[in-house]
Parts: structure tokens; sequence; C-alpha cells
């Protein structure tokens, strides 16, 4: 089963939300709905959408100020969509850290397109260009999200596929707690250990032949995890 690509859409205007719902669910796209900038935060550091749709015009929070929060602790890709047009202010929404900006009213294709480009950034760098990772019976297949083991294809929740993905592009080096916090869930919970043992544990009952006895996801005590490769680093948490 492929991971269908997870788009946030953070606008306080109804109308807009319905319209994008409906638009990006029937392109295969998983949708999440949020209509203030506070509620929008929650839900970006709870789903870890894969882009993010964002106004400027919130009825509690800029924009502006939403993407410099973001940014503090995620790289997901923000596509600006706001009915602001000055010239000053696309620049202070991409000076801010926003990867694009479309001005409203603006055309569903258009959106979509940029939403590809965007999609197509993020697979790109998970692995320096190799978009097929193999390793014993694991295949990942990074331009399709898909993920087989054994030839038969596994279903991952959006956070199990990241922290996947995260471990591939560093597979074989060791990840500490912090690290993999950071990257997968941000800077906010760098001590929830727990989420990591969940999802791991949650990997490991969906990739391991014995879950026990890892051969893939292996265990570091006391530092992190390490998926199965040639070379071994640590990864410090300030990198």
């Amino acid at each position: 089963m492929n991971i269908s690509p997870t788009i946030m859409v953070i606008d306080d205007e109804v109308q807009i939300r319905r319209f994008l719902g409906t638009s990006l669910t029937s392109e295969g796209y998983k949708v999440i709905e949020a209509a203030t900038g506070k509620q929008g935060l929650i839900e970006a550091a709870t789903h870890r959408p894969d882009v993010i749709v964002l106004d400027l015009s919130l009825p509690d929070i800029d924009g502006i100020e939403i993407i410099r929060e973001l940014r503090t602790w995620s790289s997901i890709p923000i596509i600006i969509l706001s009915a602001r047009s000055q010239e000053s202010e696309k620049i202070s929404a991409l000076d801010a850290g926003a990867d694009d900006y479309l001005v409203k009213p603006f055309g569903i294709g258009e959106l979509l397109a940029r939403i590809r480009v965007a999609l197509r950034h993020i697979l790109t760098t998970v692995d320096e260009g190799n978009v097929i990772f193999s390793v014993d019976d694991l295949q990942v297949d990074t331009i399709h999200r898909k993920v087989t083991v054994s030839g038969d294809e596994i279903h991952l929740t959006p956070i199990e596929y990241r922290l996947l993905t995260v471990m591939i592009k560093h597979a074989g080096k060791v990840l500490t707690h912090q690290f993999l916090l950071k990257k997968v869930w941000g800077q906010n919970f760098v001590k929830r250990t727990h989420y990591l043992r969940i999802y791991m544990g949650n990997l490991r009952h969906k990739l391991e032949k014995d879950p026990a006895c890892p051969r893939l996801l292996l265990t570091e005590v006391g530092v992190g995890f390490k998926l199965a490769g040639d070379k071994q680093f640590t990864i410090d948490v300030h990198e």
C-alpha cells in the first residue's frame, strides 16, 4: 500500500478549506485542516505533514510569525496562499522561511504543480538522489513512497515513514535519541523518548521478521538507534 503525502491547510476561510480539501483529496493526498495559527502549529507538530499550505491573514497569529515558529524546529515545505499581493509581503514571507508564494484568487492546477515541486524536493534530499533503498528484505521506493518487505507492501503511518526515511538518509550510522526526536517531531520534543520507543517498536513489528531480535533497526544501548548498513557513526544532536 502506497503512503499518500499529507498536506496541511491552515486557513480561516471555511470555503477555501473545503475547496482545497476536496481538490487535494481527489488527487490522492491526505488533508489536515486548521482554522487558526495556534491550531495549525499544534497539528503540524502532531502529524508532521509533508507540505503546509498557509494563509498569512489568520485571526490569532500572523502568518509570518507562524513561518518563523515552524522554522525553529522544522524544514517542512511551506507554500503561502494569501490575498496579500504586495511585493514586500512576499519578500517578508520568503525571508521568514516560506518556500513558495501564491496569491489569491488562484488556480488549483498551479497550486497542485507547486505542491508536486515541493514533494520532489523532499524526495531528492532523502538520500542524495538515490530513490530506491534496499537492505536485506526491505525496499523503500522514495519516489512512490512505497515500502515492501520480501515483496509485500507494508502500510506505514506518516510519522513511521518519516522516521524510517531519516534513518535511511543516515543508514549505518548510530543516531542519538535526541537527534531522531528533533528530526521527526521537532525541537520541542527532544526529551520525549517514549515517543521514539513506541514508533520504533511499531516499525520493528512491521519490518522485522522477528521484532524481538531485530536485524535492521538496531538498538545502541544508552545512545540511540541504527539502520543496518556498512558504516558506523554517531550523529550528534547539534548537527
